[in-house]
């Protein structure tokens, strides 16, 4: 089946005015963290905190794939050739299944490591580019097709030469063996996690001019289908975007905060040029997955705004018999998150948001509804079956 990231990947580079917006579950969480990984239960233990099971978090990833509403799923590699290999659960569907290629060592968070996070980020890789294509260490050219096609990389600079200098080296050889073996990747670049005294005076400039100065060098058939990057504000994201039309840009999730920190963050990095967004502890930690997840779908569509989502957000949830983790009135306020893997780096950005938040009306055609007459749950149900019907 062809897969909508292919299908939103021609046609954003072909015409940077079209709306599509590829969005990404990221569960992936297994690479980084110990037993805390699938997530909090939704059962409440009274005091006592219980996480879900590896084999419930994968269950989850069985749902988001049969919900059908997002273009990428990104697994560890083991998750991944259960799901892509054995079970082919992705042979007949839209989305592309992903797996996290290398996992540096500030995404070591297992409880109790202790001090990786704090030193400098190495570059480090559990899985292979075999692996993920056909679940063993070595692939015969009939069977790359087997697993999965796409993987995250990340680098994390820390303004030190040596260290920049070696991520550099590795990633160069990982571009070299994945362009002859046919296996593509998308580039995630975290903010220095340890830069200690030599922490970059402009943060955001220090990343952007990074990502452009890593590419330069890259001919097409090398380069990354698109970045994964923390959203640093409207003016570097709007600065980047612009910069490469062959360059799609896509943003982190961070850590969970409110439901309105997610879908502001969306709507926002959407506005200023951002073309993909990769979300995992703010799609896991929901109250309801795939109704969050719907929701999201709706606002990068740009079907929706922010605030009109949360409400209607918790509309489904009191219809489902769902408890909020927090009143709605909470939950519609702003908090200052932090975008590293590990939640302890914040960039230096505003993040707050108007009572009323404003955008530009989609140009309308004889088949878009007055959305002014329409509910929130209207809008969404519109957007969906639209959806459906371009990649039926």
């Amino acid at each position: 089946m062809e897969k909508s990231l292919d299908l939103k990947l021609h046609r954003i580079l072909n015409d940077r005015s079209c709306r599509d917006f590829i969005l990404a579950d990221a569960k992936d969480a297994d690479m980084a963290y110990g037993l805390s990984a699938p997530g909090q239960s939704p059962e409440y233990y009274g005091q006592e905190g219980k996480f879900r099971t590896l084999d419930e978090y994968r269950r989850l990833i069985r749902d988001v794939v049969r919900q059908g509403l997002v273009d990428i799923v990104l697994m560890s590699g083991s998750t991944s050739e259960l799901l892509t290999i054995r079970e082919r659960l992705f042979d007949n569907s839209h989305i592309t299944p992903a797996i996290r290629a290398n996992d540096t060592t500030d995404i070591w968070l297992a409880a109790g490591s202790g001090r990786y996070t704090s030193q400098p980020s190495h570059q480090f890789s559990t899985t292979t580019i075999d692996q993920a294509m056909c679940g063993k260490a070595d692939c015969l050219p009939e069977e790359r097709s087997l697993g999965a096609n796409l993987g995250l990389y990340s680098v994390t600079y820390n303004n030190d030469v040596e260290l920049d200098l070696h991520s550099l080296q590795i990633y160069k050889a990982f571009r070299l063996e994945a362009e002859r073996k046919g296996f593509r990747h998308f580039l995630e670049i975290f903010l220095p996690n340890a830069p200690g005294e030599h922490a970059p005076e402009r943060l955001t400039e220090f990343i952007n001019d990074h990502i452009v100065r890593t590419l330069a060098g890259v001919p097409e058939p090398g380069r990354p289908v698109f970045l994964k990057i923390p959203y640093q504000g409207p003016e570097a994201m709007e600065r980047l975007a612009r910069y490469d039309s062959a360059l799609i840009v896509g943003i982190l999730g961070g850590s969970s905060g409110t439901t309105m920190d997610a879908f502001q963050m969306l709507w926002e990095a959407r506005r200023y040029g951002a073309r993909v967004a990769l979300y995992g502890r703010k799609i896991n930690n929901a109250e309801d997955q795939l109704t969050f997840i719907r929701y999201l779908r709706a606002i990068a569509d740009g079907e929706i705004e922010p605030a009109e989502a949360v409400r209607a957000y918790h509309g489904d949830l009191a219809k489902l018999n769902i408890r909020p983790y927090r009143p709605i009135e909470e939950d519609f306020q702003a908090t200052h998150q932090s975008l590293s893997y590990s939640g302890s780096s914040t960039p230096p950005v505003s993040r707050s948001v108007p009572s009323q938040i404003k955008s530009g009306p989609a140009k309308p055609d004889e088949t878009t509804p007055d959305f002014s007459k329409m509910t929130p749950q209207e809008k969404v149900e519109w957007n969906l079956a639209k959806w459906r019907r371009i990649l039926d």
